[in-house]
């Protein structure tokens, strides 16, 4: 059986209310840094700075466009000669978001985004619980605060975000997940695989190292920094390798989304030269398939869009009409549904032929 998101218990991510997207939320149970902690770290901490929103004016137009003027004068308000605050009446993205609700004309939605982002404009979130401690914002270094920092105080942040987020939280979530995951694991002697994906801290290979749990391996999301691709020989005998997940596209979609990292693909992970092709065909399904069935992982389990989509006169004309979810789409619903019944695929008999022989070759059966 598969705990989805196993991170959930180490950590959630705690969303606030007043919050339409996830930048300003924090983990929970945490370890927030102390006033203290941040100016020992050699950081400037100045709350007016930064955990109130305020942007500088020459931002405005990077920010809004053509609107900038009329966003300063509608939405926001002076804080002083060079930044700018937002209105009370939009300084929550909910506010924001019930404001522009059946305004779905361009500039109106441009600006509504962009009044998201500020909403997001801090370095700094204050913990709920306890007073004068805070965390980082997820993301950070992506902000115009962050931009406007010395570089004494950038190397200070980096330092400090680094810390929090990989290192300073590892033993205290490894407790909290043991206390969790051990009585669970124990209640039953299934297998089991921890969908571990993600940001993931380091005390999560450890704690399902201890416990046996099964990782989860997808090439195209590598577990170490800078890879594009992880190596599928290189993986750990104890773990489930799959092509995509009901979360993500499937082999087919995939390589139709970014024709730069398929090139990258195609020629140095499947080895082949030349110009990649715009669409996956059927043989390259069946050579990205194989590669998969040869790993060492213990068990490959694969969705039934990526089998089908090693000949092409079975699968789906629409390589977007395999896809079950998107995680990041409300309005995406899981309205997949096979095309083909069963008994019409037991009778295809080329495939299912191809499908045995692929397995048989590989030393799965």
């Amino acid at each position: 059986y598969r705990i989805d998101h196993i991170l959930g218990f180490f950590r959630i991510w705690e969303i606030p209310k007043s919050s339409v997207q996830a930048l300003l939320a924090t983990f929970n149970p945490a370890l927030p840094l102390h006033i203290e902690e941040i100016q020992n770290a050699g950081f400037r901490f100045d709350k007016e700075k930064y955990i109130q929103v305020r942007i500088n004016g020459c931002f405005l137009p990077e920010l809004f466009g053509v609107y900038a003027q009329e966003v300063s004068e509608k939405y926001l308000i002076r804080l002083s000669s060079q930044y700018f605050g937002l209105h009370r009446d939009f300084d929550s993205q909910v506010k924001i978001r019930d404001y522009f609700s059946g305004k779905d004309d361009f500039k109106n939605q441009t600006i509504k985004q962009a009044l998201y982002t500020l909403a997001n404009e801090v370095l700094f979130i204050p913990d709920s619980y306890h007073p004068d401690n805070y965390h980082p914002r997820i993301a950070a270094g992506q902000t115009f605060a962050y931009r406007e920092l010395c570089d004494t105080d950038k190397h200070a942040f980096d330092y400090i975000y680094w810390d929090y987020f990989y290192h300073r939280q590892n033993n205290f979530w490894k407790e909290k997940a043991l206390r969790k995951l051990t009585p669970l694991i124990s209640s039953t002697s299934m297998l089991v695989c921890g969908e571990d994906l993600g940001m993931i801290p380091h005390c999560v290979p450890e704690v399902m190292d201890e416990l046996q749990i099964l990782s989860l391996e997808i090439e195209r999301m590598p577990k170490q920094p800078h890879v594009e691709f992880e190596q599928l020989k290189e993986i750990p005998y104890r773990s489930v390798c799959t092509t995509s997940t009901h979360d993500m596209s499937t082999i087919r979609g995939w390589w139709e989304e970014n024709f730069e990292k398929t090139q990258r693909y195609y020629n140095l992970t499947l080895g082949q030269t030349g110009i990649a092709p715009s669409t996956c065909s059927g043989e390259i399904c069946r050579m990205v398939i194989k590669n998969h069935l040869e790993s060492p992982a213990m068990l490959v389990i694969l969705p039934l869009q990526d089998w089908m989509g090693i000949d092409e006169k079975i699968r789906r004309k629409n390589a977007e009409d395999e896809r079950i979810n998107i995680p990041s789409n409300p309005r995406h619903y899981w309205g997949y549904r096979m095309h083909l019944e069963i008994e019409v695929l037991l009778q295809k008999k080329n495939w299912n032929t191809t499908i045995r022989k692929m397995i048989v070759d590989s030393n799965r059966l």
